[in-house]
């Protein structure tokens, strides 16, 4: 699409070019002319802030020189009439009216107004335009103008030849009266406005009758009521067509393709528009093909060998299929080609790399497989070359680094294998940006003598997932900004050394590597560094921030977690003062919190450490988003001071000695989603202002295995609706940082523990849209309301091991994400509700050891769980359980649910696939490899148990009344 742009602007600037002044006329212009103009230049003013160069200085317009001598006016030569102005790209700002006296001239045939900062709904009140019977040329683009566009204007100004009304801020529906320019050569609404429409018949009456047209862009315009039919009606005339992100839809008629004069065309993401590429009669003259990001099916066909005038295809994103035709020998004019994501396999034809002008060259995330050709030898102007993601194999070519005007090299994620030497990359003098990640076996070699080669231009550098052994010093005589070696297996340490000369370093990833010491931290000016999950050990943080290193006052990120790390924090990391990420969790840390993290915005992660003592009394700081403090020996009292972090998002302290009762300053965090304060030692009840509207964005809370007592607050059931309302993907990215430098970006993740179906299982990415309530392990007593079938979204419930009384709630059953619950070891009475068969997602079910009674439900999942789901409670009877239920009629199954919600009635069927499918996916893959690891499927052998007990209690009761 940008290369089409690219065409847009040349057309409007060889309009504005032609339109420009012509020589000075003989005749002086005609003074009431000349006043309009000297009054319009009073009533805009000249802010050249956005453009320090202004094409046309208005500010030189005076008396004492005759207007049609100024810069921007044309004149007739005869009458002395002003017929033209040009005062494009002049620094403009005001507003225009209708009464602006610029409308006073009514002799123009051209007006040029565009790339300034002029505004008004300047066209919603036409008469002014009325006079301008001749004008043929009318150029607003590229302002501000606001409104609707009366649909008179198109009824007066019939001679117009050129109409450009692009980049503003109009809107509404295009009036039907524009198909009455039918003298209109060029016509461009790109991006006319924000909610700008054309409707089915508009259209239709459009392409009917501007029979004239060569230019038509409508990018962005709403189309999504025109119908494709329309298109066969277009100028035969027609050179070049844009319409991009229009929400065309359906199929695409082949015959757009053959229009016989079509030079561009352009209709990329439309991502609902559909058709396939012609295998004939393209049109000859075709320039520019842009049909990325849609819905375009079928094969390349090999008719594409025919465009010999081409010079730029885009085909990215379309549901393509089959090989790439080796067809490119005769598009010798071609410089830019896009395959990416097409869904094309096979090959790589030989023909591509001999594209003697190409210029960027992107294959990227296909099928593609075999190697690279061995001998290249056309491919000398080519800047960029993208063939990430596919299965391409064997080794780097040589030729490859003879490609001297390269800037941007991917080859990642592949199956490559061999070498990379510095003297082969220090050929590519032009580089900026090389990744090579995922390829597991290629390798880099270091040597001695490698620090003598030069990378002057190289930026980016991504060795990820590779056979990286050496951490690679000779990239200290490049200006390098960012490097990334993570997981690869430089083992041994960092010399001090090897860590000077990276000044100009700012982002380096040696994550999931061997590294056993670090003498310094590479670089002064670093902003990302990831040393996470190496076998760093020892006192290294207090080693490598002594007085005598550098203070690293532009880091925002810094993880060195899941290494050996012991010894305190010591206080100077906190003279790191644009921190916003500090993750040191997983060592050996011992001592005391600093104080001085109080300043820390963002993400402060230091669990599974052994820090004692308290929680500071420091955390205020209102920027702090996620603060991990769980599985360390912390102990006291929560800080109040935490109730200024208003923007805290994810509180995890569990696994500590914390001895507090629930700190009732929680519930003013409105944006607190993940609570956890678990396995520490709070008591008492929940105070009233637990049940705050403000704890509404709760999706996790765990209060498991502590001291608390009392009952469950009603009012906290009601207003908890993040577990009410179903998961929404956007939070997917709510829990991650995303650092990014030069193209270059990495997603960081807190992850938190739940216990679920049994098990206890880690939460990345699933923490996101994985909604739970844990309060087992408690002393919480009285029954439960009714209110928690509001709870809907909710994926585990654990109530076990309280002393809850009276009986299940039968709104339990309106929980259809559910696929978990608990509620053991309590004082339950009464019967099993019936309701809960429809939870069609459960897989874990435990009722054990309460006084249940009476027959125990069937149907759906409930034909699935075995006796240890019942134990304990004598009065239940049924399968699984070996007590017959007797004279005992049992209840038909229930009828198909529907839940209230949001005022309105949601069928139950589609509620369950649209709240449970994706973290039941996602959740059911976790836990099959956590049970196939531990060797024993106790899912599958109790469901076999299960039917194998069902079926056998029906073969003794048959054989019985047989014997009888």
């Amino acid at each position: 699409m940008g290369i089409l742009c690219l065409v847009l602007v040349i057309l409007q600037l060889s309009w504005s070019l032609s339109s420009s002044v012509a020589p000075p006329s003989s005749h002086l212009c005609l003074p009431h002319q000349r006043d309009a103009l000297l009054h319009f230049k009073t009533t805009i003013s000249v802010d050249c802030f956005r453009d320090p160069y202004p094409k046309i200085d208005v500010e030189s317009w005076n008396k004492s020189i005759d207007c049609c001598s100024w810069e921007g006016v044309e004149c007739d030569n005869v009458t002395g009439h002003v017929i033209g102005i040009d005062l494009s790209h002049s620094c403009l700002d005001g507003s225009l009216f209708a009464n602006n006296s610029l409308f006073q001239l009514h002799n123009l045939q051209w007006l040029d107004l565009s790339s300034n900062n002029l505004g008004g709904s300047l066209l919603e009140n036409t008469s002014c335009l009325f006079r301008f019977h001749g004008l043929q040329r009318l150029n607003l683009a590229y302002n501000v103008f606001t409104g609707t566009i009366s649909s008179k204007l198109f009824s007066q100004l019939v001679s117009l030849t050129h109409l450009n009304l692009s980049n503003n801020g109009f809107y509404g529906l295009i009036p039907h009266q524009i198909s009455l320019l039918s003298s209109l050569v060029s016509l461009d609404l790109s991006f006319y406005g924000y909610e700008s429409r054309f409707d089915g018949q508009g259209f239709d009456m459009l392409a009917r009758n501007l029979t004239k047209l060569r230019n038509l862009a409508l990018d962005d315009v709403d189309m999504s009521d025109v119908a494709l039919t329309s298109f066969l009606n277009l100028s035969s005339s027609l050179g070049h067509l844009s319409l991009s992100a229009c929400n065309l839809h359906g199929e695409l008629p082949t015959q757009v393709f053959q229009l016989p004069n079509l030079k561009a065309l352009g209709l990329s993401e439309n991502e609902k528009l559909t058709g396939y590429l012609p295998n004939t009669n393209w049109s000859n003259g075709l320039e520019l093909l842009d049909l990325s990001d849609c819905g375009f099916r079928g094969s390349i066909p090999a008719s594409f060998g025919n465009l010999t005038q081409i010079i730029s295809v885009d085909l990215s994103g379309n549901s393509l299929e089959g090989q790439i035709p080796a067809v490119f020998g005769n598009l010798r004019k071609l410089t830019y080609l896009s395959f990416s994501s097409c869904n094309l396999s096979g090959p790589l034809p030989i023909t591509i790399f001999n594209l003697t002008r190409i210029t960027r060259l992107d294959l990227s995330n296909n099928h593609l497989e075999g190697p690279l050709p061995n001998h290249v030898s056309e491919l000398q102007f080519l800047e960029e070359l993208r063939l990430d993601d596919n299965s391409i194999s064997g080794g780097v070519p040589s030729w490859l680094f003879d490609l001297v005007n390269l800037t941007s090299l991917d080859l990642s994620s592949n199956n490559l294998s061999g070498v990379i030497k510095p003297d082969m990359l220090s050929k590519l003098t032009s580089l900026m940006l090389l990744y090579v990640s995922s390829n597991s076996l290629l390798s880099l070699s270091t040597s001695g003598n490698d620090v003598n080669y030069s990378f002057p231009q190289l930026r980016t550098v991504n060795f990820s997932g590779c056979s990286v052994r050496q951490f690679p010093n000779f990239f200290r005589t490049s200006n390098l900004k960012a490097l990334d070696l993570s997981n690869n297996m430089i083992s041994g340490g960092i010399s001090k050394w090897e860590a000077e000369g990276w000044e100009r370093l700012k982002w380096l990833d040696l994550s999931q590597n061997f590294l056993t010491a670090l003498e310094q931290f590479p670089g002064n000016n670093m902003e990302y560094l990831n040393l996470h999950s190496n076998l760093l050990q020892g006192p290294i943080l207090s080693t490598c921030l002594n007085p005598q290193t550098p203070i690293l006052k532009e880091l925002q990120a810094f993880i060195i977690s899941e290494n050996k790390l012991t010894g305190n924090v010591p206080s100077s990391i906190c003279n790191w003062s644009s921190l916003v990420l500090l993750d040191l969790s997983g060592n050996s840390l011992s001592g005391t919190i600093p104080d001085c993290l109080e300043n820390l915005c963002g993400t402060l992660d230091l669990q599974m450490n052994n820090f004692s003592g308290k929680i500071p009394n420091s955390f205020a700081n209102i920027g702090l988003r996620r603060l991990l403090l769980n599985d360390n020996q912390l102990e006291g009292l929560v800080p109040s001071s935490l109730a200024n972090s208003t923007s805290l998002e994810l509180l995890n302290l569990g696994n500590n000695k914390l001895t507090d009762r629930f700190p009732p300053w929680l519930a003013s965090l409105s944006s607190l989603q993940v609570l956890i304060l678990r396995f520490n030692r709070f008591y008492g009840s929940l105070p009233h202002s637990v049940a705050s509207s403000n704890f509404s964005a709760l999706r996790i809370i765990d209060l498991s295995a502590n001291e608390f007592t009392g009952t469950l607050s009603t009012k906290l059931l009601r207003n908890l609706r993040g577990m009410k309302d179903k998961p929404r993907e956007w939070l997917t990215s709510e829990y991650s940082y995303i650092f990014q430098y030069f193209q270059f970006s990495f997603i960081y993740e807190n992850h938190v523990n739940v216990t679920t179906k049994r098990l206890e299982v880690e939460l990345t990415k699933t923490c996101d849209i994985f909604i739970s309530m844990d309060l087992s392990n408690n002393q919480f007593s009285g029954e439960i309301p009714d209110d928690v079938g509001q709870l809907i979204s909710l994926q585990m419930l654990n109530f076990s091991h309280n002393n809850f009384t009276g009986p299940i709630p039968t709104s339990l059953g309106n929980l259809v994400a559910l696929e978990s619950l608990d509620l053991s070891s309590n004082k339950f009475s009464g019967g099993i509700p019936p309701q809960m068969t429809n939870l069609t997602f459960l897989e874990v079910l435990n009722l054990s050891n309460n006084n249940l009674v009476g027959p125990i439900p069937h149907g759906n999942q409930f034909d699935t769980f075995d006796n240890d789901s019942y134990s304990g409670n004598l009065g239940l009877c049924g399968l699984p359980l070996s007590k017959q239920c007797v004279n005992f009629q049992g209840p038909d199954p229930p009828s198909p649910l529907v839940v209230e919600h949001g005022g309105s009635k949601i069928p139950f069927f589609w509620q369950v696939v649209m709240m449970g499918y994706g973290s039941g996916v996602v959740m059911g893959l976790s836990l099959g490899y956590i049970v196939f690891t531990t060797g024993r499927p106790w899912w599958f052998v109790r469901k076999v148990e299960r039917d194998w007990q069902y079926n056998f209690t029906k073969w003794v009761q048959r054989n019985k009344v047989r014997r009888n």
